[in-house]
């Protein structure tokens, strides 16, 4: 104790000195745990994507690539699902909702996808949180859109603002379905997912848009106008894939091997979460990167603080040479410094995490609004405390340089000290 109030003293009689080595190990510290924060934050948001969806159905595919096109709107399809064999999944008695959605076209490079009302009422990410409209509402006409976040952030869109959806995912020239625009009326409200950055419509006015553009179709596509479709029939045939929810836990991996089973055309059927996990582990070597950056950050403010040490130990030698001379062993010298590097660790450490904390608590409602992220306010898991205990350890490793250097020094050298 006595040691650690002598140390305590030194460091405040050179309070910039140790003011500037805390501060720099709590930047150190902010980032690192920071980092840390947003891994979990980014690893959980991916994750939850999508929420209280129990299954994907779609043509015989991969897990990865099934989940790809259907969730993140990334790549296509080997092929569609027939309405009829959507109709007989949705009649199997563990079945409880059928979500259908339909991917091909786009709007300035956004996907666009086909789907029904009951998307906006079921659809779920990150803890099952429904999607909520910032603005107007979901299709009341044929030929109204519902619009992400990131959309109209970045082409300034309003409810009523009319667009027009072009034909494939690429902008062709004269590719536009420019006889039937749509009506923007509805915004939805920012969610951190593929979301954000979809032009949704019905699958009736997806039908409806490519009459026409089939060479066996009777009506030429010059021919065809948005009051034209009105009168016909627009069921869809197909569509690319479904979202199921089941009527309880129990019901899943059965309602899954009777999908994957499905005679009269080849189905597959995924857990979304068990898909998504999988996903992770190939794309999740970024974490690791971040986790090496921070770590390496960490380690420069340690040897920061040992440098620092290290200029102020030549000045300190008379003052070491005369606690000496009263009757302090060598032994209390090596200790003072450990000591020295222990405060200034943990008072760095204590600082880091505070400034950490009182960050996030004024800017992470900001950063899910504005990002999509989620950065969970939360006591230090315990991968955090375990990381923060080893810095300290570090800290009062390297603190051994210094510390070992001052050991040397004898009383005769530091007494032949001029200042």
């Amino acid at each position: 104790m006595t040691t650690l109030i002598l140390a305590w003293r030194s460091l405040a009689s050179r309070r910039t000195t140790a003011l500037l080595s805390i501060i720099a190990i709590a930047v150190s510290i902010s980032l690192f745990v920071g980092v840390e924060r947003i891994r979990i934050g980014a690893k959980s948001s991916f994750t939850s994507t999508i929420s209280g969806t129990d299954l994907i159905v779609g043509a015989r595919a991969g897990n990865v690539q099934l989940l790809l096109y259907s969730v993140f709107r990334i790549g296509n399809p080997t092929s569609n699902i027939s309405m009829n064999s959507l109709e007989a999944v949705k009649a199997h008695a563990d079945v409880a909702w059928v979500v259908p959605i339909s991917l091909g076209d786009s709007h300035r490079g956004y996907r666009v996808m086909g789907t029904t009302n009951d998307y906006f009422k079921y659809y779920r990410y990150r803890n099952k949180q429904p999607l909520k409209f910032k603005q107007g509402r979901a299709f009341d006409d044929l030929f109204d859109v519902v619009v992400g976040a990131e959309i109209v952030d970045k082409l300034g869109y309003a409810v009523g603002t009319q667009i027009v959806v072009s034909h494939g995912i690429g902008a062709i020239d004269g590719a536009a379905h420019d006889n039937m625009p749509f009506r923007v009326s509805g915004i939805l409200r920012r969610t951190g997912t593929p979301v954000d950055r979809t032009v949704h419509i019905s699958l009736e006015a997806l039908e409806a848009i490519h009459i026409g553009w089939d060479s066996n179709n009777p009506i030429p596509i010059t021919e065809v106008s948005a009051d034209l479709a009105r009168t016909l029939d627009l069921k869809p045939d197909s569509v690319t894939a479904a979202l199921v929810g089941t009527k309880s836990r129990f019901g899943i991996f059965k309602t899954q091997r009777f999908i994957n089973q499905f005679k009269p055309e080849p189905l597959t059927a995924v857990l979304p979460g068990v898909a998504l996990q999988e996903l992770w582990t190939i794309i999740g070597v970024v974490e690791t990167a971040l986790s090496a950056v921070s770590a390496m950050v960490v380690l420069t403010a340690l040897l920061g603080m040992v440098t620092m040490t290290l200029s102020t130990l030549n000045e300190r030698r008379q003052e070491l040479a005369i606690l000496r001379s009263v009757g302090a062993h060598k032994t209390t010298i090596f200790l003072l410094l450990i000591s020295e590097a222990a405060l200034l660790s943990a008072s760095g450490i204590l600082l880091g995490v505070g400034l950490l904390y009182g960050l996030l608590f004024f800017i992470h409602p900001w950063i899910e609004q504005s990002y999509g992220l989620y950065l969970m306010i939360s006591r230090p898991s315990l991968y955090e405390l375990k990381s923060l205990c080893a810095i300290f350890l570090t800290a009062c490793a390297v603190g051994v340089i210094p510390a070992f250097r001052a050991y040397r020094h004898s009383l005769a050298d530091g007494m032949s000290v001029q200042r």
